[in-house]
């Protein structure tokens, strides 16, 4: 089977995914860039699925001993991924 450079919108997204978990390969990344540089929907969704990592990651490292978020802090992290889905579709 060949090894393609350009991949779907399917494929860009799962490495996108698969980016926050564990690290790409060189080929994979490669792939990805490229897709990403060409590709205006898939590099909106990378940017805001790299917003929701992070911003979940300070909450469970804040909140590691609980095992739920309060609704005050699911409120304040609804109001900001908004916010920033707003600030993205900007761009």
């Amino acid at each position: 089977m060949k090894n393609k450079i350009m991949i779907s919108c399917d494929e860009a997204t799962a490495l996108s995914d698969k980016s926050q978990y564990e690290k790409l390969s060189w080929s994979e990344k490669l792939k990805l860039d490229l897709h990403l540089l060409l590709c205006k929907h898939c590099r909106t969704y990378a940017m805001q699925n790299n917003y929701v990592t992070k911003l979940l990651g300070k909450y469970l490292d804040s909140s590691c001993k609980k095992e739920h978020l309060e609704e005050t802090e699911k409120k304040e992290l609804e109001k900001k991924l908004k916010l920033q889905i707003k600030e993205l579709d900007k761009k």
